[in-house]
């Protein structure tokens, strides 16, 4: 008798779907929107104001966590899919309380602990994802999540540079409460471990056993890639605009502004995602590809008149946040239900792998020219994967039978 005055929520976990995903996805959005102008600012003055200092710190950064990010799939083995998830919100906690205590060597830690948190947060994420959202709903979450997190992506990295010169600490202050509130709000929908998978044979011993897999299948390499070159785009945008803003003498603001400005683009996601279903996910992606490389590609000729970079970058953002909009569907949609979080791992190396090959490449660059020359080799890499993209199938993504019908009556 006693449980009819137990609420409702308290009796009942919540049925994971799209809206929570959205929330949870929101909230980290806050945090690492805070934070995502601040770093490089705060490395490039924590290294004497050298890019190339900074781009060796993000490479030996980078491979540090895509170590990590490899080893999360051997941990989820020993350790429960919500323990895991829970740790890599405090390493939200740990990193934001190591930045602020600053300096040449706590600076560059907070940076690799937040890069753990990050790593392992989305590894999980889409391991939930794909166990509770069914196959024809992951272009509708993807939208919806970015859609929560347009305003974060919008604001935060404005604001967060202001208030960094304000306060240094303040914004790793706030980056703590919304990793707090991302924990209360996971545990408040009770996701669990997910669902379970039992395969014929034995999980492999090895944590780098799955990656054979990986590599036999084209269509996931294929996805992988998107992602990676997609990242790059932003590495190149978030840490080396910032880079030029100031060699330029636009000022330390310019860049966290334009960032601002270009996540502003998140609040379409709704209309890009139709535009895609209209065309096609291969030609969608082709496209999206083929404009961003040719916006870097102008954005080189900086070097002669400083704010056509600006003007160009922000016009590539654009394509990048159509990227980001339906760009990871080709790999979601060819994982196999048995490799759902041994594939996550390996996709959400993207940021990892892109942390290690942006820096690298731009160091070697910045060896001998100028930062413009950064934003060309990205071109290159964009326009390469606008190639790729080609050989798609045509009718990928497209919703079939039953699911085609259900989607017309819900829209």
């Amino acid at each position: 008798m006693i449980s009819r005055y137990i609420p409702e929520f308290l009796r009942h976990a919540p049925t994971p779907g799209v809206t929570g995903f959205a929330v949870l996805a929101g909230i980290e959005a806050s945090l690492r929107g805070m934070l995502v102008s601040v770093w490089p600012l705060v490395m490039y003055h924590a290294l004497g104001q050298d890019a190339a200092r900074v781009s060796v710190l993000y490479f030996l950064a980078g491979i540090a966590s895509l170590s990590w990010g490899l080893m999360v799939p051997w941990l989820n083995r020993h350790v429960p899919r919500r323990w895991v998830y829970t740790l890599g919100a405090c390493l939200y906690v740990a990193g934001a309380a190591l930045a602020i205590r600053g300096g040449s060597l706590a600076a560059p830690a907070a940076l690799i602990l937040m890069n753990f948190a990050t790593v392992t947060v989305f590894i999980c994420t889409n391991a939930y994802v794909m166990d509770f959202i069914a196959r024809q709903e992951l272009g509708r979450v993807e939208t919806q999540k970015l859609l929560y997190s347009a305003l974060s992506w919008t604001v935060g990295p404005m604001t967060g540079v202001f208030l960094w010169k304000w306060w240094p600490a303040l914004p790793f202050v706030l980056a703590m409460g919304f990793a707090a509130a991302l924990l209360a709000t996971f545990w408040y929908l009770r996701l669990g471990n997910g669902k379970l998978i039992t395969r014929a044979r034995a999980p492999a011993p090895n944590p780098l056993a799955y990656l054979g897999r990986f590599f036999r299948q084209p269509r996931l390499i294929a996805g992988w890639l998107f992602a990676v070159i997609r990242s790059s785009g932003w590495w190149v945008y978030v840490v080396y605009l910032p880079m030029f803003c100031i060699e330029a003498g636009l000022g330390d603001r310019v860049g966290s502004i334009a960032y601002s400005a270009s996540n502003a683009f998140l609040l379409l996601a709704p209309f890009i995602m139709r535009w895609m279903r209209g065309r096609g996910l291969r030609r969608a992606v082709r496209t999206a590809f083929g404009w961003a490389a040719l916006s870097f590609a102008v954005a080189g000729f900086g070097q002669f008149w400083p704010p056509v970079t600006v003007v160009a970058l922000l016009l590539g953002s654009g394509f990048l946040v159509m990227l980001d909009t339906f760009g990871g569907l080709p790999f979601l949609m060819a994982v196999k239900p048995a490799e759902r979080t041994e594939m996550a791992a390996v996709y959400s190396s993207f940021r990892d792998v892109s942390g290690i090959l942006t820096p690298g490449v731009a160091w070697v660059i910045l060896l001998v020219a100028p930062v413009p020359a950064v934003f060309v080799a990205c071109a290159a890499g964009l326009g390469v994967m606008a190639g790729v993209a080609g050989r798609l199938h045509p009718r990928l993504g497209e919703l079939r039978g039953r699911a085609r019908a259900g989607h017309s009556l819900s829209s």
